[in-house]
């Protein structure tokens, strides 16, 4: 019998820039549907994360002050129980600074 469970996988990333390339890990390494994954605040405020980054970053007067900084970005995503080693090294090699599952 085929073990079809499911996992939520969680990582919290420091920059939205690192965040997309998460996603991007996972659609085009894992064949994970954009729609299956989720990204958000990892707290209750509206954040681009807790560093400049990309834009922000680059910016001609150097970072940009008025981006919403106020902490870490969540990606999560319900993959196949077989998948999870797999997806965490994917985020891992994304930027994660944490990752759960459940």
């Amino acid at each position: 019998m085929a073990d079809d469970s499911t996992t939520t996988i969680r990582a919290t990333f420091e920059t939205r820039e690192a965040a997309d390339l998460a996603v991007e890990h996972l659609v085009q390494q894992h064949g994970i549907s954009r729609p299956d994954i989720f990204v958000q605040s990892a707290g209750d405020r509206n954040t681009a994360g807790s560093a400049p980054s990309g834009g922000d970053a680059t910016h001609e007067e150097g970072a940009r002050r008025d981006a919403p900084l106020a902490g870490e970005i969540e990606v999560s995503v319900d993959i196949a129980s077989s998948q999870v080693a797999a997806v965490q090294r994917s985020l891992g090699d994304a930027g994660a600074l944490g990752l759960s599952s459940r």
